[in-house]
């Protein structure tokens, strides 16, 4: 059995530090059999940063929020992006931010205002979202199992260069129930779907950049990629 010891020994070996800003994409199936189970996994996760660090993990919900059933509920809503994510949202301390399709949530220090003020975009991951405090914060993202096809950052770099036809014309009307209960309207313009095919051709320059780590977690193969790194291959202006 994968101890936790040996996980927070795959952490280290892979130069993520207790003090880092770190976005996680995980298959728990990858990772193998687990002391303790998934729980365990996030026990571990949870303590390595909580003192000094933030731990992050996408909570996405874009399938769900069909035409049909247009409502975000911050506290209810399941991410579709797998089970530790699920699990993690769940938490005490964890703050999920209020974002109809591309929510994250986030333990640490200084998680509240790394999600704050998700509900007022009209895109996904604009400028000042999460997922752009992830360059500002020089951040990670570790995915364990899952390759860098999966890399839900790379759809903000697409928005913040303004590819054409990244985003639709036409808003769709979404609804945010908030962690009070209380209902919040947002008028989103979603990204364009089928990016992703183009996003594992990345890994070469991204590796020839001295962007890309590889390492394990316990039984899974890694991939750990700076932010800025990443962004500086894509030829994005950085902020300071």
């Amino acid at each position: 059995m994968i101890t936790q010891e040996q996980l927070r020994n795959d952490l280290a070996a892979m130069q993520i530090k207790p003090t880092d800003t770190l976005l996680i994409h995980s298959s728990m199936k990858s990772i193998g059999p687990v002391e303790g189970g998934a729980d365990a996994v996030l026990d571990m996760l949870m303590d390595y940063f909580k003192d000094h660090g933030l731990l992050v993990f996408p909570t996405l919900t874009y399938r769900i929020l069909q035409e049909e059933h247009p409502r975000f509920d911050v506290r209810k809503t399941p991410s579709i992006v797998g089970i530790l994510s699920e699990l993690f949202r769940q938490r005490p301390g964890v703050i999920r931010s209020l974002h109809p399709t591309h929510s994250v949530a986030a333990y640490g220090h200084d998680a509240a205002e790394f999600t704050a003020g998700h509900e007022k975009a009209d895109t996904p991951m604009p400028k000042g979202s999460p997922w752009w405090k992830l360059l500002e914060r020089r951040g990670k993202i570790l995915f364990i199992g899952t390759g860098v096809c999966c890399n839900s950052f790379l759809h903000g770099m697409d928005e913040w260069l303004e590819l054409p036809d990244m985003r639709s014309k036409t808003p769709r009307t979404l609804e945010i129930v908030d962690y009070d209960g209380r209902i919040l309207k947002m008028d989103l313009h979603c990204h364009a779907l089928g990016r992703n095919a183009y996003y594992g051709c990345c890994e070469t320059p991204f590796d020839a950049a001295g962007a890309l780590i590889r390492g394990k977690f316990g039984n899974a193969s890694c991939h750990l990629l700076d932010c800025r790194g990443m962004a500086k291959v894509f030829g994005l202006q950085l902020p300071d």
